[in-house]
């Protein structure tokens, strides 16, 4: 479903969401229906609506042309500071903007399609749930964890003779993440594949259901690539350089 192209203004709404569900949001903003009333030509649709079709065109450009890395970067041999930043700016903005962006799409579709998938309800409260739990997590990583690895990482390379004065009890902190609130999150991933049969749409899915479906492996995605950056690399190694102050 997701494929580079350049749109057109002659193009069917639900032709270019089926190319690139990520023009989706472009057409929630605008208050276009890009599911069951998206069949006309964007250019109609802009000029019954009042709006600026090159406007319009020029953002969905924009969203087509951001392209996902598909490069093989190597985490573990970054610097511990780096790695902190590049989770807060990579996969910390990422959950502020996308966790509403999907509890919106999900409940969208769920609107109006909750009886024709009864089995498919609980979702609304999974993401519910996400959007509960993960912004005070990412606030206490933002405000505590992650400043006090970075302290560490600083006082660990550059030889600090009171590094080991630094040294306060992050084991219990991380433990608590790893252990509860990440645990916590591969259960409710876990839910979600299973709700949503990893999130395949049925052959007759209307477009909303897709969209709903992908911005929900896109989620679950970057959940993992996070977690796991923080798991296996970053507390790992943290608390392995705390371990080598304290001696």
């Amino acid at each position: 479903m997701l494929s580079s192209f350049i749109p057109d203004p002659s193009l069917y709404v639900t032709d270019i969401v089926t190319r690139d569900y990520r023009t989706a949001d472009i057409f929630r903003k605008y208050d276009i229906d890009f599911c069951c009333g998206g069949k006309w030509p964007l250019e109609m649709i802009c000029k019954n609506k009042g709006l600026d079709t090159e406007e319009v065109l020029g953002e969905l450009k924009k969203i087509t042309s951001q392209l996902p890395s598909r490069s093989v970067l190597e985490f573990d041999k970054w610097e511990l500071d780096f790695l902190a930043d590049y989770i807060v700016n990579i996969h910390h903005l990422y959950l502020k903007r996308a966790l509403p962006e999907v509890k919106n799409h999900v409940s969208r579709f769920l609107d109006g399609h909750t009886k024709k998938f009864p089995g498919l309800a609980p979702l609304n409260s999974i993401i519910d749930q996400f959007q509960l739990e993960f912004l005070p997590h990412m606030k206490h990583e933002e405000e505590i964890i992650f400043p006090y690895i970075k302290q560490i990482h600083r006082a660990f390379y550059h030889h600090e003779s009171y590094a080991s004065l630094l040294v306060r009890t992050l084991r219990k902190p991380v433990e608590e993440v790893m252990k509860r609130d990440h645990e916590t999150t591969g259960s409710q991933l876990h839910q979600l594949r299973q709700l949503t049969e990893n999130y395949t749409p049925p052959e007759n899915a209307c477009l909303a259901h897709k969209v709903a479906f992908a911005k929900l492996r896109e989620l679950d995605e970057d959940l993992v690539r996070h977690i796991h950056l923080e798991n296996n690399i970053l507390f790992p190694k943290a608390l392995a350089m705390e371990k080598e102050l304290l001696k």
